[in-house]
């Protein structure tokens, strides 16, 4: 019976976690568009940090409770989960084309970025107050620079420009509600997936880089497919590298940062797969600027791979 408990606590952990990121990108968004900024940027930046919301209310909440396998679990499936099921399932749908500026700057920012968390992992074991604030400060620097060159770009790149859909006082309302639902969906998943974990004898760490990962992530797919649908490629790829680099340098920044994270040695394992995935994923944009679907079907059969790997290794 506590199962079943458990399990629909989870299910509706997860409903407000996805409707609440929703929301939250919708009022987000529409903030932007009035403000004439560029669909680009939309996606690398507020789109990005409203589908990555689940993660970050997750694994802060995760570390503030103990949970620091959850925490990092969910972060790095996240990432695979993106490259691997976001842009794989994409593809399917259709060809995506790959603006040079991602390819140029976005790309090789997030291999850095995950290089960086493999050999703070290898060298120190852990993620340290420290350490944690410094990855805060490269994602600041990040996001600065970004919108920088937007700006100074914006009447000469053509970026396509969205006219908001809602008021501003709407916005508001759309964004204060959805990060209302993100935390408290996020800290049903965490109870509900930890206790789960521990009644059928599964590991924190399987539990964050399978079900919660995927659960979190979902936002990004829903959204990256109705971009899709739009025809707005930019926002596609953006959403995923955005949330990508979001989710290693500002979530487990400000996890570590709160509490300092021990790294299992197992998920060496893992956070290596996810720098290879990574750097797969930046070749396959850079053929022809475009990632087609033959190379979306490898990205999903790798994702199924990795997937058998990690439930077997458990």
């Amino acid at each position: 019976m506590d199962l079943i408990i458990e399990l629909i606590l989870l299910i509706i952990g997860f409903v407000l976690l996805i409707k609440g990121a929703d929301v939250f990108v919708d009022g987000a968004s529409n903030v932007a568009y009035h403000y004439k900024v560029s669909t680009i940027v939309v996606g690398l930046t507020i789109v990005a940090i409203g589908t990555s919301a689940p993660e970050a209310a997750v694994s802060i909440t995760a570390s503030l409770a103990g949970s620091n396998a959850i925490s990092l679990g969910n972060v790095v499936g996240s990432n695979i989960f993106n490259i691997l099921g976001v842009i794989g399932i994409s593809a399917l749908i259709a060809n995506l084309k790959v603006d040079k500026v991602l390819i140029k700057r976005d790309f090789p920012f997030l291999i850095i970025s995950s290089i960086g968390l493999l050999l703070v992992a290898y060298l120190f074991g852990e993620i340290s107050r420290i350490i944690g604030a410094i990855f805060l400060i490269l994602i600041a620097i990040y996001i600065y620079r970004m919108v920088k060159q937007a700006n100074e770009n914006k009447e000469n790149n053509g970026d396509n420009i969205v006219e908001a859909k809602i008021s501003i006082p709407q916005c508001i309302l759309y964004i204060v509600l959805g990060l209302a639902a993100v935390i408290i969906g996020s800290d049903l998943v965490v109870d509900s997936s930890s206790y789960i974990a521990s009644l059928f004898g599964l590991s924190q760490a399987l539990i964050g880089l399978t079900i919660v990962a995927i659960g979190t992530s979902l936002p990004e797919l829903v959204t990256s497919i109705t971009a899709l649908k739009k025809g707005d490629h930019g926002i596609v790829i953006g959403n995923v590298l955005g949330s990508c680099i979001f989710n290693i340098l500002f979530i487990l920044g400000i996890s570590s940062v709160i509490v300092p994270m021990p790294i299992e040695p197992k998920m060496l394992t893992d956070i290596l797969i996810m720098t290879i995935i990574t750097i797969l994923g930046a070749i396959f944009a850079r053929s022809e600027e475009e990632i087609d679907r033959k190379e979306g079907i490898v990205l999903i059969i790798l994702f199924l791979i990795y997937m058998t790997f990690i439930i077997i290794r458990n």
